[in-house]
């Protein structure tokens, strides 16, 4: 099977399979998804979602953000690995909306990767998930997924989100996206995937799996 039917099976497959698949963070509008994705670096969704439950009673605005020290804003989100860098990440990305964009978070890749903490996934994120582009974020489920399925080489995310947006039609970007982390979660995880579970394992190339 041609790789592109491949993956347009795949998809409808996992479309059965998960039905209303959305972003598992918890936000209210656009800069939220933000500050919670940057939060997200190597750390859950689930702990991420109970920091911002607090933190966003507290912090509205990226005005609220700015006017915190680092070491506040440190001690609040805490819960989170890496929380030294990403408070500095924070208050420098919020400073930066206020001054360049009206405290509005960017709708264009190029400024969104120039705020401190956000990278290409991240900006990938706040496009198709914020704003409802059509982008293929690739995560670490993603890259994983896709590499097991044997329609990415898993060389790196970058080379990976170049495959899947050749083999998969633009309109189904975020998509699959969102169902590549969903199956990766629930059945294709990193240790002990649940292969006599899964509802692609016959489209499944296995070559990656380890």
């Amino acid at each position: 099977m041609v790789i592109k039917k491949r993956c347009q099976k795949i998809i409808e497959l996992l479309q059965t399979a998960y039905t209303n698949v959305k972003c598992a963070l918890e936000f209210k509008n656009t800069f939220e998804l933000l500050i919670a994705v940057i939060l997200s670096a190597q750390s859950t969704d689930k702990q991420v979602n109970i920091i911002t439950k607090r933190l966003f009673k507290k912090y509205k605005t990226p005005e609220d953000f700015a006017k915190l020290t680092y070491e506040k804003l440190a001690s609040e989100i805490k819960g989170c690995g890496l929380h030294n860098n990403k408070s500095k990440a924070i208050i420098n990305t919020c400073r930066i909306l206020i001054e360049k964009f009206g405290g509005n978070v960017p709708r264009d890749r190029k400024l969104l990767e120039e705020l401190p903490g956000v990278g290409r996934k991240t900006a990938g994120v706040i496009l198709a998930i914020g704003f409802n582009k059509p982008v293929l974020p690739v995560d670490t489920h993603v890259h994983r997924v896709s590499k097991r399925l044997g329609i990415a080489s898993g060389k790196n995310p970058l080379k990976t989100e170049e495959e899947l947006m050749r083999c998969i039609p633009k309109e189904l970007w975020k998509d699959a996206h969102l169902l590549f982390i969903q199956h990766g979660r629930e059945i294709c995880t990193a240790r002990s995937p649940k292969c006599s579970a899964c509802v692609v394992e016959s489209l499944c190339a296995k070559s990656g799996l380890s």
